[in-house]
């Protein structure tokens, strides 16, 4: 029996749903997501291992243009997708179905095999699907368009299946029983982001990044002691909350998502700390694991 094994990188803009998507195919949790835009800030692979195939799919942050050191170290992970990928997935939204014309050009020079995916079906009538469908077949740069809903798990099965003729025969390349390339750390890292995206609006989510500074599992509880960093005191403050009503808030969630994760009783300490101006800083932020241009 042959084996396939690839590496196929999801792009898109902001908020279309890659990250849900991600999750549904791999069948497990591991991009955080968040009703906010460019909540992803890393590439994570997730991996898909079955008998006869290894997908190996990578999440990526929405395609924007970079304000900032941080935005910028972001969107340095997307030339990665178009580098090492055997096969790119864009995704648009049913009910903001424009791609970008940044998107495009990367697509356009690119030489693997493209799939569009067109998410958040279930907005729009189908009439209007099949239009979508008809116009970005006829731009001749997507082998295949799909109308999923990532949410709804539409169109997942059917979907993997017709991925796999872009797959080249390899033997896998991760080891059949992992799931992804990132450590225990970093998804509790993540895990507290998204309870302060949850928890908090406008500037604050995008200022603040955290850092795990102890993790230690025992038989049936993991003890995590974790930085929130802030950018101003101001935000700190806001953190905290009146009387720790803030960071309790966050506390309880991040411990909630990472039981979950984890499947075990977790301890959750959590620390907040200002670290002026970190997302313009590039040593900061090879600190924190962001890739340099």
């Amino acid at each position: 029996m042959t084996h396939k094994a690839g590496f196929i990188g999801i792009v898109g803009k902001p908020n279309v749903g890659k990250s849900t998507f991600s999750n549904l195919l791999i069948g497990e949790r591991l991009s955080i997501i968040s009703p906010k835009a460019q909540t992803t800030r890393h590439r994570i692979l997730g991996i898909i291992n079955e008998e006869n195939y290894q997908l190996i799919i990578s999440d990526t942050p929405g395609v924007i243009k970079p304000n900032y050191k941080l935005q910028e170290h972001m969107m340095s992970v997307i030339g990665d997708i178009f580098n090492d990928s055997d096969l790119i997935l864009t995704m648009i939204a049913a009910d903001d179905a424009e791609l970008p014309d940044e998107i495009i050009e990367k697509l356009g020079k690119s030489k693997q095999a493209k799939i569009l995916l067109i998410n958040k079906c279930d907005l729009i009538k189908a009439a209007e699907i099949e239009i979508l469908i008809d116009k970005y077949l006829k731009m001749n740069l997507f082998k295949q368009v799909f109308a999923i809903s990532a949410k709804n798990g539409i169109n997942k099965s059917f979907l993997i299946s017709d991925l796999l003729p872009y797959i080249p025969e390899h033997p896998p390349f991760y080891p059949k029983d992992q799931l992804t390339d990132r450590n225990e750390r970093f998804f509790v890292e993540e895990m507290v982001r998204e309870a302060i995206f949850y928890n908090y609006k406008q500037e604050i989510p995008y200022a603040t990044q955290v850092e795990v500074i102890q993790f230690k599992e025992d038989t049936t509880i993991i003890r995590i002691v974790a930085t929130i960093f802030a950018e101003r005191e101001s935000q700190k403050g806001i953190l905290i909350g009146p009387k720790g009503v803030g960071i309790k808030r966050i506390g309880i969630a991040a411990r909630k998502l990472c039981e979950e994760f984890f499947g075990k009783q977790i301890f959750l300490d959590l620390q907040i700390s200002v670290k002026k101006d970190w997302r313009k800083n590039d040593q900061t932020l090879k600190r924190f694991g962001y890739k340099s241009e």
